[in-house]
């Protein structure tokens, strides 16, 4: 199969699989003209990594799941390692998120946005400047 072919049944574009051989998560076969000649195998691991990636999973997350993935003798217990690790790098993220939109929402519920030009956003947002001044440079 070439590239195209591969791109289609994976649902990835061309160059993410380029970039995927490129890292070594995938190694398609190479014919004497030296285009890419991918087999069934490759496809199957494409649609893996793209589900892995849809999943947040990092490059090297994905590195190490193909590797469990293609290892027979796997402990499960080393892939719910991963995802693990993977689920609570997701919570802190949410929690983040969460409390920069409710700072966020107090802001744009504190501004009148109005004509007049005190804003209790930019107030915010150039004391939180000053507070990094500070840091730096205490």
């Amino acid at each position: 199969m070439n590239i195209g072919d591969v791109a289609a049944r994976s649902g990835l574009p061309a160059k993410t699989i380029r970039y995927y051989e490129d890292i070594g998560l995938v190694k398609p076969l190479r014919s004497a003209n030296g285009y890419r000649t991918f087999r069934e195998s490759d496809v199957h691991k494409l649609a893996f990594l793209g589900r892995a990636r849809a999943l947040g999973f990092s490059i090297e997350d994905c590195r190490g799941l193909i590797k469990l993935y293609e290892d027979t003798e796997r402990e499960s217990a080393e892939v719910k390692k991963i995802a693990e690790d993977h689920l609570t790098r997701i919570d802190a993220k949410i929690a983040e998120l969460t409390e920069m939109r409710a700072t966020l929402a107090t802001l744009v519920h504190a501004c009148a946005g109005d004509h007049r030009p005190d804003c209790p956003i930019l107030a915010d947002l150039a004391s939180k400047q000053q507070n990094l001044k500070v840091k730096q440079t205490g």
